[in-house]
């Protein structure tokens, strides 16, 4: 498994910014798939973003489309989730995961939480007034 450390949660007004940090020490990033995903209170854990492995493909839930962008820092080793126009509905804890590109899309490992073995602790994200 890989151990993952999620950073860059904190408390926002609506429309306000996040940027979600994961790192993976002693891991290269580059060879999984990374996915964000989020649970809110009382709801089931949901797939945000998702980025694969090589050439970066990406993909998004509709929730977010147009309002967040995941990004890779490969000479860092680091993967980002950028949070912009942020609405209440957008709180949750925050979770960075990695696996090895197992299915055929990103997409498809994107919407199956058990498609990812390797967990962060999470991170909060507030969006309030």
């Amino acid at each position: 498994q890989v151990q993952l450390v999620e950073s860059g949660g904190g408390l926002v007004q609506p429309g306000g910014s996040l940027r979600l940090s994961c790192a993976a020490p002693g891991f290269t990033l580059d060879y999984y798939v990374i996915g964000w995903f989020r649970q809110a209170p009382g709801k089931e854990r949901e797939g945000v973003s998702c980025i694969s492995s090589g050439v970066g493909s990406t993909y998004y839930a509709d929730s977010v489309k147009g309002r967040f962008t995941i990004s890779r820092d490969n000479a860092k080793n680091m993967v980002y989730l950028q949070m912009n126009s942020l609405k209440p509905e957008d709180t949750a804890v925050y979770y960075c995961a990695a696996e090895p590109p197992l299915l055929a899309t990103v997409q498809a490992m994107c919407v199956r939480t058990a498609a990812f073995g390797s967990w962060g602790q999470g991170t909060q994200g507030t969006v309030s007034s």
